[in-house]
């Protein structure tokens, strides 16, 4: 199993393709691990050089309880592979350090692709009453420490979504759903510190100028859909998609859909 070792941490990341081809570098969801890509990596592999990981506190990463920065997690595995530049793909928290790396240190980043994602700094939008009551589930788990209750729930807020139930969703999705999250059930006490960008963000996207791709599930919170419509109003060459009958994992339930959207998207700009 491939590991890069950095200050406080054991990174566990996989690769595919040719290394001399184009870099593209995958950031999971915060109820994912690297195995969210499964259905992509093959196609994206063919003309691509496919680097993964699991971040700090999931999937098969260990961590000690220091403070870090997934930034500079992300650029350590860049420069160990011997890596220039990459395009950037994350899926919510995910896409959140990809823009986060994107400001901090533009002349790594090729291109951008966001799923369900905001820049750092985003003030709080007002949610509906049903994700309000979805949101003191998920606190009264956490609260009562009961880690694979409040793995469902996250699911149950995320993947299903709030306008959803589960009847409505595709039994195999919703399975693989709960696995991709249930797997970071062990990291549950972990407290490494994740430093945030200062200043973050929020006001610094319009200078990301690079291709971008922008989009979100139709279904999803009306966080993550607030943040769709902000970034694609500020990234100077930003293009937008929603994704229809999905919430916050398109990529994961629709996955050929998803695949022909960011297989087009990268070959029109030429990343």
């Amino acid at each position: 199993m491939p590991r890069l070792d950095v200050p406080g941490a054991s990174l566990y990341y996989e690769t595919q393709g040719d290394p001399d081809s184009p870099a593209l570098l995958l950031i999971h969801a915060g109820i994912a691990t690297l195995r969210m890509w499964d259905p992509q990596v093959a196609a994206l592999a063919a003309h691509h050089y496919v680097i993964r990981f699991d971040t700090r506190g999931f999937g098969q990463t260990t961590t000690e309880n220091v403070e870090f920065s997934n930034r500079a997690d992300a650029t350590a595995l860049l420069d160990h592979l011997g890596v220039a530049r990459a395009t950037l793909i994350g899926c919510s928290r995910g896409g959140t350090i990809a823009i986060d790396l994107a400001v901090a240190s533009p002349e790594r980043v090729a291109g951008l692709v966001t799923i369900g994602s905001g820049p750092s700094g985003f003030p709080d939008v007002e949610l509906t009453e049903k994700e309000d009551a979805l949101f003191d589930k998920l606190d009264a788990a956490f609260t009562a420490r009961q880690w694979p209750r409040l793995a469902r729930l996250e699911v149950t807020l995320w993947a299903v979504g709030p306008t959803r139930k589960a009847a409505d969703v595709d039994p195999a999705f919703l399975a693989l759903a709960q696995e991709l999250n249930l797997r970071n059930v062990i990291h549950a006490t972990e407290t490494p510190l994740s430093l945030p960008l200062e200043p973050p963000a929020l006001d610094r996207v319009s200078d990301i100028d690079i291709p971008a791709l922008i989009t979100v599930g139709e279904l999803d919170v009306t966080s993550a859909l607030a943040h769709y419509e902000f970034l694609l109003e500020m990234l100077p060459q930003a293009s937008g998609c929603t994704f229809r009958g999905t919430a916050h994992l398109p990529s994961v339930e629709h996955p050929l859909e998803f695949q022909r959207v960011l297989v087009s998207w990268l070959a029109t700009n030429s990343l």
